[in-house]
């Protein structure tokens, strides 16, 4: 192992500082006598109260670390994938994607009400069009309120009522230890998962073949060969942050992981409820990226490019 020290940089939120420990933890055990100096780095969407689609979505959470990691500053960043863009940034890789956490949404509500027992015309908080329109689907009676900050944050804001549930990643919850303040899991079939949701990507520069090994060492063959292809599906949409797309690939098992049967289930939506269209089809892992495109091609051609439209 070099006795070069990488700076390991990320998000200053509780839930963040969380997964880079995960992360630390997994890197160290990989390579022996590994070094690791965490460094915070405050991005626009942690310092804006202003919606994600104002802000310009998603990549609001990476751009600054992005940057710092160009520049060299940091020498590893770690994300949730979700929050990155389906494109990959020039002169950078996402040189492991660590075994997916519970991928499901969770709902938070007030008296561990589950979805069925809010009344008429509750309060759910969320500030993404996927939850949005699938939440709707289920209870078209409610209102959606958009609510930003921090896990902890959104937690309060039920507790003090402003809020009578809100929507969130189960992963989340779970690397904070608070799984069971939801009093909800919905499975897939009710509400299609984020691209990537439950995964943990580690981004090197592209030209730092130390970095590339040492992050390599933790890269799961299953999260990222679900995550091609729901992010190969999402890159072929070209939805933009106020587009509701959700996708969730699931692999099974087979002597060569290239081989490995792969599910994948896409939905586009109508952000504030309507219609939705949703698809799937099975392939092996190696075709994971051309499987994600096949199936957004199939939603097209059921007019998915009518509702992203809708929503720019």
């Amino acid at each position: 192992m070099s006795a070069r020290s990488f700076v390991i940089g990320t998000r200053g939120s509780k839930l963040a500082l969380r997964q880079t420990e995960i992360v630390s933890q997994a890197l160290i055990a990989a390579n022996l006598g590994l070094t690791l100096e965490p460094r915070t780095i405050e991005t626009e969407g942690d310092s804006s109260i202003a919606s994600l689609s104002t802000l310009g979505g998603r990549g609001v959470f990476v751009i600054e670390i992005e940057k710092a990691l160009l520049r060299g500053d940091i020498d590893i960043a770690v994300h949730s994938l979700k929050d990155l863009p389906s494109t990959e940034t020039d002169g950078l890789t996402i040189a492991a994607m660590l075994t997916r956490e519970d991928p499901r949404d969770a709902l938070v509500a007030r008296g561990d009400a589950r979805l069925n027992d809010l009344g008429t015309g509750a309060i759910v908080g969320t500030g993404s069009p996927r939850r949005a329109c699938q939440v709707l689907a289920l209870r078209p009676d409610l209102q959606i309120k958009d609510i930003r900050g921090n896990v902890d944050t959104r937690l309060r804001k039920v507790q003090d009522g402003e809020y009578d549930a809100v929507l969130l990643a189960a992963a989340g919850l779970a690397r904070l230890g608070w799984l069971d303040r939801a009093s909800q899991l919905f499975e897939p079939e009710q509400m299609l998962p984020s691209v990537g949701q439950g995964v943990l990507a580690v981004q090197v520069r592209s030209d730092d073949a130390e970095a590339l090994a040492v992050v390599s060492a933790v890269d799961d063959v299953a999260a990222r060969a679900a995550a091609i292809a729901e992010r190969a599906f999402e890159r072929r949409l070209g939805g933009g942050c106020a587009a509701a797309i959700a996708a969730y690939a699931t692999i099974g098992y087979a002597p060569s992981a290239a081989r490995a049967p792969l599910h994948l289930r896409g939905l586009v939506g109508e952000a504030m409820g309507g219609r939705l269209l949703k698809g799937e089809m099975s392939g092996v892992a190696s075709e994971a990226d051309m499987l994600g495109v096949r199936l957004a091609e199939f939603l097209i051609a059921q007019g998915a490019e009518d509702l992203l439209g809708a929503a720019t």
